[in-house]
């Protein structure tokens, strides 16, 4: 059974149980998704006269990159700090087991919150704080107000995962993204000729080979993914289908077709193309393979990712290759890293822009 077959097949189901009545709900569900993403995404400067900074300043944290969506992150408010700490209850064992991708949203969410502060006429500092389960303080510090092109980035920053049009970066806005991630505790390997994208690709699709045989993996994939309009916005959290490109269906019957149209092979296929679409591949590497380190990790991502907005680049990840550890190894290998553990897998390109992420209310992250 092939996925035109599924969806036409989805679309008979819908003309039994009445098109009409499903369409109406659709179109409800589909306005209140939009008014939601347009509500956190609004600019800073747009927001009411007398709005708590630090909310507002959350408000841009949580806009951050987060594996599946699931907003791993919680935040406790001072009159000048914010501390940003881990949210174990929806973490995500099977792809995540040691929670470094967990951690290294939480990176992703306080650099956010550093570059947005002056915004608002704050000088934000960070710093990794070991006790208890490892979290950020970040301290503001009134200051100018200032304004800077990756703050201006943050919410219109998204991951966009579909083809690419298959063209290169200038060189000197690759060396933009590349100045913008690069720090003390991260390096950045950027990977432009093909051959090397391609030994690359290939452990990324041998570890997608080893998570689409992983029931496990599998079942937890599947309780993230929102197929309807209405699950998105109730949930506000997950991999809502129509940020990938993918048709929005009633929960019920995206749950049911999944498991027909996702499978090992159309999945590799799928990502195969989106590599030969790629201008290129951009990995980070930490120096220590520690909670504080995965974090800085994700702090040097955030920064490639809001330069590379700001330069209308997208770019999605391909984790597949640092998630099974087997690959890892082998990456690291490749790539003549020694002991230091590759974090994250980037493509970037150019492409046109797809419908945005949700996020959960503030008043469910706010301490």
């Amino acid at each position: 059974m092939n996925r035109r077959t599924v969806l036409i097949g989805a679309a008979s189901t819908l003309a039994v149980v009445g098109t009409g009545g499903y369409l109406a709900l659709t179109n409800s569900a589909n306005r209140a998704w939009h008014n939601d993403v347009t509500a956190i995404r609004k600019s800073i400067e747009q927001s009411p006269t007398g709005t708590d900074h630090a909310s507002e300043l959350v408000r841009y944290g949580v806009l951050a990159a987060n594996s599946h969506n699931t907003q791993a992150w919680r935040f406790i408010l001072g009159n000048d700090a914010i501390i940003v700490e881990p949210d174990f209850f929806r973490r995500t064992p099977n792809v995540d087991p040691d929670d470094h991708h967990l951690f290294a949203s939480i990176g992703a969410a306080v650099e956010n919150i550093v570059q947005a502060a002056p915004l608002l006429g704050f000088s934000a500092g960070a710093r990794f704080d070991p006790a208890g389960d490892g979290r950020v303080i970040i301290s503001l510090t009134p200051s100018v107000t200032a304004n800077s092109t990756l703050a201006q980035a943050i919410p219109r920053r998204q991951v966009t995962r579909s083809l690419y049009e298959a063209r290169a970066v200038p060189p000197a806005d690759l060396r933009m993204i590349e100045l913008a991630a690069a720090s003390d505790s991260v390096a950045v390997i950027t990977l432009t000729e093909r051959s090397a994208m391609d030994a690359v690709g290939a452990l990324v699709i041998q570890g997608n080979t080893a998570q689409m045989n992983d029931q496990a993996y599998l079942a937890e994939l599947k309780q993230w993914l929102r197929f309807s309009y209405a699950d998105a916005v109730s949930t506000g959290d997950g991999l809502f289908s129509a940020t990938s490109g993918n048709p929005v269906l009633p929960g019920f019957l995206g749950r049911l077709l999944f498991p027909l149209v996702a499978n090992t092979a159309s999945e590799n296929t799928k990502y195969r193309d989106q590599i030969a679409s790629s201008a290129g591949l951009m990995i980070f590497v930490s120096r220590h393979n520690d909670k504080e380190h995965w974090i800085a990790a994700g702090r040097a991502y955030q920064r490639f990712a809001l330069q590379a907005t700001a330069l209308g680049i997208k770019h999605a990840f391909l984790n597949q290759a640092v998630e099974v550890a087997a690959m890892r190894h082998l990456l690291a290998d490749q790539l003549s890293l020694g002991t230091r553990r590759p974090d994250l897998i980037v493509r970037f390109g150019y492409a046109p822009e797809m419908p945005m992420s949700m996020r959960r209310p503030l008043s469910d992250v706010i301490v």
